[in-house]
């Protein structure tokens, strides 16, 4: 039988045929590879354009600031990428949007395996670095900020950067009394472990990191949340979550319990202990095997032991003392997280200020938290902020009343704007309590639709400048209503804006993307508030009324210190009816009994000079490399250290408000303001 040969063009033509299915079955699966996470590149892209509210286009400015954006994400000091690095992948800085617009984020990938081709580079220098025999004696310095800084353009010039950045690791250990020996053992498993987790970072992570930085080149606090993170801001929302109820920290690449939280599944079973390692997690009874979790990311182990109430977790552990390998099994729980809850205490002025006189409330609200989907599903007592502050001020009414209430916002970031309402409407009778304004619609007013009040005696609110957005909402209705006074730094963070958090899938989508429950959500800024005075807080915040010495107020904290702020506007006031509980005469004579108090206090002058050192350092463009000079600055600060005693061990019920300086002057001014009320009324009385 004679075979017969196929011609040319028939060759070419089942060539072409082959190549053309395996190419397409290629593309196939690269496209099932990228398909959601191009998908959701393009809603982003969408969602941005259409509901933020600078009704914005994503065009080559945008793309520009999120170049810029993501590379300092990648490399805030500069000590990874060359200038040639930065010259190649400067050739897409303004071809970002286009491409992202339709749907290709291969820029984050390819810059991010770069970014760990010069890590793992850079770790190999600094192995040999660190076993390098440094001079310390030498006058060398090294820049204290990297804004300043070039990208370097030699790896010559680079490793001179490292070479110092090492020099510093190991001074500073060393001024901590470690032996060289251990200081060099230490620095390497650091940088290893950096490495390690580095190299851990997972697609959705590096997603993350790039959609967030295209929404922070329209504003801060805009951001894309991967369905990891939007899970953690629901647990931060609702304060509760499921799992086994024990903090956990890393510890040289090793998951370490950190806290045991009581009440939850590990205090109930007793046998976890602080310090334990766990070194392995296995889902249900006796089912799977174990997953070694040494050296993993700490995020990625936390997911492992999270899950379902009611479901079972073993988990391998290393116990802390002696040491025994053990296997715990838990029984996942609903876990209260009771640390970041509202709580209140009533502070006798007469065991805590020498001749004083009155009791004080104080509430600390952490956040403005709200469990939304327990609200919409109708859950009797859902976790929410208002509620607990009431059931406070019924507390402090059941133990026989107070003088005064103060609510300290200290360090509170915001939460929903739902709480700030109605926290306020606890103070208040009626009447708006903040205006709201998106870019396409008029101004909006939130009333406080619940009559009476809680509390309608003396308040003051502590403020600084961690005080932000439903902070700062709240702040502004007592301050414009002039319900109470505000104490704390020279103002608030300055967040006038409002975030809507935004599944990236919707209906419309689904078709393209049939996992929607996998592309997150968009925390976008949709619209800006205003207080009842026609205000926005935006970049300004809310002033104090009684301004006490702070370290913040000279730190670059606050709205206008952040890339890519809106700007500070304001629109007609609201009408409402102030209160007479403050008036400027009032005032004054607050600000001028705390200003003698504070002048004459040995540890607020302490404060002033601390705050004078810290100006220092902070205008001081270098850092120095000698270790007698960095040991003398040590020294001025551990004889201020010296001076508060000796560190005490952490309690499990802390204060609400610790005894100190500063906090004892909020309590004086608060008793002053009383009784200025309580005169006041007198008077009205006698008249």
């Amino acid at each position: 039988m004679k075979f017969q040969t196929p011609s040319r063009a028939a060759t070419t033509l089942t060539l072409g045929m082959t190549l053309l299915v395996a190419t397409t079955i290629f593309t196939q699966q690269l496209s099932a590879q990228r398909s959601p996470a191009e998908t959701t590149a393009k809603r982003v892209c969408e969602m941005i354009q259409r509901f933020h509210i600078s009704q914005g286009n994503i065009d080559d400015g945008v793309s520009s600031r999120l170049f810029d954006k993501f590379i300092k994400d990648l490399d805030p000091q500069k000590l990874y990428f060359t200038q040639a690095d930065i010259d190649d992948l400067s050739k897409q800085k303004t071809q970002l949007d286009d491409l992202l617009k339709a749907g290709s984020i291969e820029f984050a990938y390819t810059t991010y395996d770069r970014y760990l081709k010069r890590l793992d580079q850079r770790m190999a220098l600094v192995e040999k670095l660190i076993d390098v025999d440094h001079d310390f004696t030498l006058d060398e310095t090294m820049p204290s900020s990297a804004d300043d800084l070039s990208w370097a353009k030699t790896d010559k010039e680079i490793a001179e950067r490292w070479r110092k950045r090492v020099k510093f690791d190991l001074v500073t250990l060393k001024l901590d009394k470690t032996e060289m020996a251990e200081a060099r053992k230490r620095l390497h498993r650091r940088y290893h472990n950096i490495k390690n987790v580095l190299h851990q970072t997972e697609d959705f992570e590096k997603l993350e990191t790039y959609l967030t930085a295209l929404a922070l080149s329209f504003d801060p606090h805009s951001t894309y949340m991967s369905p990891q993170t939007l899970e953690d801001f629901r647990i931060q929302m609702a304060l509760q979550l499921d799992g086994i109820g024990a903090a956990l920290r890393s510890e040289d690449g090793t998951t370490t319990v950190a806290q045991i939280v009581p009440g939850g599944a590990a205090d109930a079973n007793g046998k976890l202990k602080v310090g334990d390692k766990i070194i392995g997690v296995a889902q249900g009874a006796d089912s799977e095997e174990f997953i070694d979790v040494v050296e993993m990311k700490l995020s990625k182990v936390v997911r492992y032991i999270r899950g379902k109430r009611g479901t079972v977790v073993r988990l391998q552990v290393k116990t802390a003392d002696p040491g025994d390998v053990k296997i715990y099994t838990l029984t996942r729980q609903k876990i209260e997280l009771k640390s970041s809850a509202v709580k209140g205490e009533i502070i006798d002025l007469k065991e805590r200020l020498p001749g004083a006189r009155g009791k004080i409330g104080v509430i600390n609200i952490p956040s403005f938290y709200r469990d939304f989907q327990g609200a919409q599903r109708g859950v009797k007592n859902f976790k929410s902020t208002s509620r607990d502050v009431r059931n406070v001020l019924k507390q402090f009414e059941a133990d026989g009343g107070v003088d005064a209430v103060i609510i300290d916002l200290r360090f509170n970031g915001g939460g929903a704007l739902t709480e700030s309402i109605e926290v306020s409407g606890l103070f208040i009778d009626e009447g708006p309590v903040v205006q709201v304004k998106d870019s396409l619609s008029d101004p909006k007013s939130h009333d406080d639709e619940d009559r009476g009040v809680a509390y309608d005696g003396p308040l003051v609110v502590i403020c600084n400048r961690l005080s932000a957005s439903a902070s700062e909402i709240f702040a502004g209705v007592i301050k414009d209503y002039r319900r109470g006074v505000i104490v704390g730094d020279v103002t608030t963070h300055g967040k006038g804006t409002v975030q809507n958090v935004m599944p990236v899938s919707t209906q419309l989508f689904r078709l393209l993307n049939p996992n929607p429950g996998k592309t997150g959500a968009l925390k976008l800024t949709i619209s800006q508030f205003y207080r009842v005075n026609g205000h926005s807080t935006q970049n300004r915040g809310v002033p104090s009324d009684v301004v006490l010495p702070s370290l913040f107020d000279h730190m670059d904290l606050g709205e206008s210190f952040l890339d890519n702020a809106l700007k500070f506007d304001q629109i007609a006031p609201a009408k409402f009816e102030p209160t007479g509980y403050v008036n400027d005469k009032v005032i004054k004579s607050l600000r001028q009994a705390s200003s003698r108090r504070v002048d004459g206090d040995p540890k607020f002058k302490e404060d002033l000079q601390e705050i004078a050192k810290y100006l220092k350092r902070k205008n001081r463009k270098t850092i120095s490399l000698n270790e007698q000079t960095l040991r003398e600055e040590r020294d001025k600060s551990k004889k201020k250290d010296d001076k508060k005693g000796p560190d005490k061990k952490p309690e499990d019920n802390p204060p609400v408000f610790p005894e100190g300086h500063y906090n004892n002057e909020v309590l004086r001014i608060t008793s002053d303001y009383a009784g200025a009320l309580a005169g006041a009324k007198a008077v009205g009385k006698a008249k």
